[in-house]
């Protein structure tokens, strides 16, 4: 069995990311451990499960958001909760209790509740449409928040003292809560009326008592709980677990002596030089990055001669090449996130430049964060390097924006642009993979085992000459479909097939 451990936190606590519908998404919730998942659900290729350690009472629909609705699971909550439900079920707001001569007031974002014309609760719904939260209010104060799980029941409640909370209670299905954490001091109590956790296994459940009735931190139960579940496990079972600081330390602890897979994605990882984590670096089975550049620089990091250790990208190809020829100008595709001032500086000023010869380009500044704010703040910045006497005539005529949470998003994007122009010290993987889907040449300043010089793309020693790499791809379409040949070339060194086959090669090696 293959168990994946994956970091589906929010900001470092140990609950989900799972926000209103009313709220735009700021950042993707797609990493190496979403796309592992979905190789091995949709390939079949071994059987595995997930392993949540972290509060998710909507953990099914973040599963549906991923096409992986019916992938196995084992919830570290759900066991401490008792929680027997598996399936999602329809909830309605007007099925709660609510006290009697309650009204609703429906806005175009929330149901509020009023008591005798004073506000009295805030209904907030999740983006399937399920109330995912409902605050409770005392003299127009928020005392009370309840939070629901996807399952039909409340599955916990926030107390609040003055608007600030106090303490988070973990309910079972019958509304008895079983953990009380305090919020000045994170300790945790345990109710002596059910101070048991349900631990069940293939064909059988039993309930065994928490060893404490007080834990310094909710970190220490999580612990208790999830090494009681690994007795019940193979000692020759895999956990490949996505290397996050936020669980680094707990995994260190239980998983030691196991076979495990360290699984390191974009910078999720910090370094800061953990001793501890060196030593479960070391001892780990096998690590796998996204990258053959990560791959390096974590040797160079942990400074242990490491032998088991491959690259594995969490994104495959698939040939879809797109619509940008049948356009008639041409998009030029300018990742923007963590670029250095005086490289995007450079980079807008020669941009600037080939577009006054070249009429028909477009240059789109590509951001991941979804911020409200920060297309005009880009476009600011850019105007703020232009040169001619007309910069809002040129940006309004020339520079867009493509904000892009989401991969979907992305690829809808990625399917009109005619180049990639990525000038960042590590491009955008995605970006990189999806040019190869695309057949799109790609224009970097950083070698990558996704761009082969003067094939599917160049890799730009000096940013004046980025014109003439351009001209080269834009200027006729004989270089551009080279390009595009070499792309699909390539591409088929990362197909769904290619990619479950290095991780079969990864697990047959540690069997």
């Amino acid at each position: 069995m293959l168990h994946f451990i994956p970091a589906w936190y929010q900001q470092g606590k140990w609950c989900e990311n799972e926000q209103y519908w009313r709220v735009r998404r700021m950042y993707t919730e797609f990493d190496d451990t979403v796309k592992q998942v979905q190789l091995f659900h949709r390939s079949r290729a071994y059987p595995y499960q997930i392993l949540l350690l972290g509060f998710s009472p909507n953990f099914r629909h973040f599963l549906h958001r991923q096409g992986v609705y019916r992938a196995p699971y084992w919830s570290c909550f759900d066991t401490i909760q008792e929680v027997r439900r598996k399936k999602a079920v329809v909830l309605s707001f007007h099925n709660m209790k609510w006290p009697p001569h309650t009204e609703f007031q429906y806005t175009p974002f929330v149901v509020v509740a009023l008591q005798k014309g004073e506000k009295y609760a805030q209904v907030e719904f999740g983006e399937d449409g399920n109330p995912i939260e409902i605050s409770i209010y005392r003299g127009g104060k928020v005392y009370r928040r309840n939070i629901y799980d996807d399952r039909g029941f409340i599955s916990s409640t926030i107390v609040y003292e003055d608007e600030k909370p106090l303490f988070q209670d973990y309910l079972m299905e019958n509304g008895t809560w079983k953990l009380r954490c305090y919020e000045q001091d994170g300790h945790v109590e345990v109710n002596p009326k059910a101070s048991s956790y349900l631990l069940a296994g293939a064909g059988f459940e039993t309930l065994l008592p928490f060893s404490r009735t007080c834990y310094d931190s909710i970190d220490q139960v999580i612990s208790e709980v999830f090494a009681s579940y690994l007795e019940l496990t193979d000692r020759r079972d895999i956990f490949c677990a996505a290397m996050d600081n936020h669980h680094a330390g707990l995994l260190g602890q239980v998983l030691k002596g196991r076979n495990i897979i360290l699984s390191f994605f974009g910078d999720r990882y910090h370094w800061d030089n953990k001793l501890n984590h060196r030593e479960m670096i070391g001892q780990a089975a096998y690590i796998v990055t996204d990258s053959r550049e990560n791959s390096e620089n974590l040797k160079k990091q942990s400074g242990i001669p490491l032998s088991n250790i491959t690259d594995i990208p969490p994104y495959d190809t698939r040939t879809d090449f797109g619509i940008s020829r049948q356009l008639n100008v041409q998009k030029i595709l300018v990742p923007a996130d963590g670029l250095k001032k005086e490289t995007f500086g450079r980079l807008i000023r020669c941009l600037e430049s080939y577009v006054l010869v070249n009429p028909n380009a477009r240059i789109h500044l590509f951001t991941r964060n979804g911020s409200p704010a920060r297309q005009s703040r880009l476009l600011e910045q850019a105007r703020a390097y232009l040169e001619t006497e007309e910069p809002d005539r040129m940006l309004s005529k020339f520079f867009r924006v493509e904000q892009c949470v989401d991969e979907l998003s992305v690829s809808r994007c990625m399917r009109e642009q005619k180049i990639i122009v990525d000038m960042g010290d590590i491009p955008e993987l995605y970006l990189q993979i999806m040019a190869l889907s695309t057949g799109i040449p790609q224009i970097v300043c950083t070698q990558t085992q996704f761009v082969e010089h003067g094939k599917n793309g160049m890799v730009l020693q000096d940013m004046g000459g980025l014109k003439e790499m351009l001209d080269y791809y834009l200027d006729g379409l004989s270089n551009w479909n080279d390009a595009m040949i070499a792309s699909y070339e390539i591409g088929k060194r990362y197909t769904a097939q290619v990619l479950i086959e290095r991780w079969k090669e990864v697990i047959d090696r540690i069997g």
